[in-house]
């Protein structure tokens, strides 16, 4: 996946559910913080984006996923035309790190701008430790690949890594312990 997709897909996820931004919770959120021609392959192979829209409980949250997984999911008409599609998830889709909101990456520029042109709509990605700490909570073998990809690429700090999956939620302990023998036994 390229950034300009990603923007389309921000935009479209905005206008979907009438609200000027969501998150980018998923792999391509990556883009919102490393240019895609420093990333390897691995990283921008999904073509799928996975937003999280921004509401005020999760329940909203996932109503509002309802409606974008119905107009731009896999297997609609939008990732036909486009190539690629848009997953709405909800709270319980990542297992996040503490503190998570506050380093969000914004995306905004004229690719997500409404038809008159003017940046209306915001893409708040995780950056690309957090995101590391969510995939490897998920610790299926392409989010394991994800991560290798950023590590050997030297684009991800594995400490910084290490220490935020100190600081997931207790419900996702198990996975965490995990990830964090996985990483350390990474070289």
């Amino acid at each position: 996946m390229r950034k300009d997709q990603l923007e389309h897909a921000i935009r479209t996820a905005c206008q979907i559910i009438g609200h000027s931004e969501v998150i980018v919770v998923g792999s391509q959120s990556i883009l919102g913080s490393i240019p895609e021609e420093a990333l390897p392959p691995a990283a921008t192979m999904s073509m799928e984006v996975d937003i999280l829209p921004v509401a005020d409980d999760n329940e909203e949250s996932a109503r509002l996923a309802d409606l974008i997984e119905g107009v731009a999911g896999e297997f609609s008409s939008f990732e036909e035309l486009h190539g690629f599609s848009i997953d709405g998830v909800d709270l319980t889709t990542s297992a996040l790190p503490g503190g998570w909101r506050s380093r969000l990456v914004r995306v905004q520029n004229i690719n997500t701008a409404a038809p008159e042109g003017h940046p209306q709509f915001t893409g708040w990605c995780l950056d690309e430790e957090d995101l590391c700490v969510a995939k490897l909570c998920a610790f299926r073998e392409k989010d394991r690949n994800f991560v290798r990809a950023l590590l050997d690429a030297h684009l991800v700090d594995r400490d910084i890594i290490d220490q935020r999956l100190d600081t997931v939620p207790d419900s996702h302990r198990d996975a965490a312990q995990a990830a964090r023998r996985w990483l350390r036994s990474f070289d």
